[in-house]
């Protein structure tokens, strides 16, 4: 049985994930905002990327990859909110992730999950499946595509990242080598955008930065949790983010209808208390 301390973990990164995606969402350039977010990556992980130890150079390459992937996912996460709502594109890009990483886990670090465990990670993208259907609209259309997308750079960034950690043999440090090099993205995307900072003012500047913090935050502690129990069911019980950002879509975008979503939450509920029972 997966732990209290594991679930808890993984449900306050799913607040954390939540409230810096509507941070995005929010932000009149999404990239800049995704920019500052890389930035609020790499500032707090330096002072620690001193001081630390390296992590095992056997991880060195799924440091590198998850970067990559990650530059990846950033870059369909925009194309996503451009085209929907929060409570549209967020369920798609996070719901299909946690059958995507329990598979890819199967055949990869070769986790053996029960049946159970199982009924729960359906559980959860069925409740996703849910909100997104009741949001069936044009824009889903042109959501799809980068959102699904987004959904197998999740899933492809959590895997290396829960083997690496593992190789690494110090969580900590491997956190920390894999934000520093999140400067690759923040150069990329901040440096052609340097008037617009100054145009924009400080308020967005430390918008952009609080929700890289909480981004930073929220996936140290995913993938600490991932050395504690089998990635698959951290990433089930972390996509009940979905629901999070279904409600902050209703109460800070005003974003509708509001029924559906309280039915979605339930089955993800649910979802959620079969894996900790499995």
């Amino acid at each position: 049985m997966i732990s209290t301390g594991v679930i808890l973990i993984a449900l306050t990164t799913a607040l954390l994930h939540a409230t810096w995606n509507a941070i995005v969402k929010g932000a009149t350039d999404r990239a800049l905002s995704i920019g500052l977010v890389s930035l609020g990556h790499f500032v707090p992980a330096l002072p620690f990327f001193l001081i630390l130890p390296a992590p095992d150079m056997a991880a060195l390459p799924y440091i590198i990859a998850s970067t990559v992937i990650h530059w990846g996912y950033y870059f369909f996460l925009i194309a996503a909110y451009k085209h929907s709502d929060l409570s549209l594109a967020y369920p798609i890009a996070r719901g299909a992730a946690p059958v995507l990483i329990a598979l890819g886990a199967t055949i990869w670090p070769g986790e053996i999950l029960s049946p159970m465990a199982w009924g729960g990670i359906i559980g959860v993208s069925c409740g996703v499946t849910i909100l997104v259907v009741s949001r069936a609209t044009g824009a889903l259309k042109k959501a799809l595509f980068p959102a699904f997308i987004t959904a197998l750079m999740v899933a492809a960034y959590s895997i290396v990242d829960g083997i690496g950690v593992r190789i690494a043999g110090a969580p900590l440090s491997y956190i920390t080598w894999l934000f520093t090099a999140e400067i690759c993205v923040t150069l990329f995307v901040l440096m052609p955008r340097c008037a617009l900072i100054r145009q924009n003012g400080i308020k967005q500047f430390l918008t952009g930065f609080s929700g890289g913090v909480l981004s930073s935050l929220s996936y140290a502690l995913a993938v600490f949790a991932q050395t504690l129990a089998p990635l698959a069911l951290v990433a089930a019980i972390r996509e009940t983010s979905v629901i999070l950002a279904a409600l902050i879509g209703v109460i800070w975008f005003k974003e509708r209808p509001v029924l559906m979503r309280i039915f979605a939450a339930c089955v993800v509920a649910f979802g959620v208390i079969l894996i900790a029972l499995s």
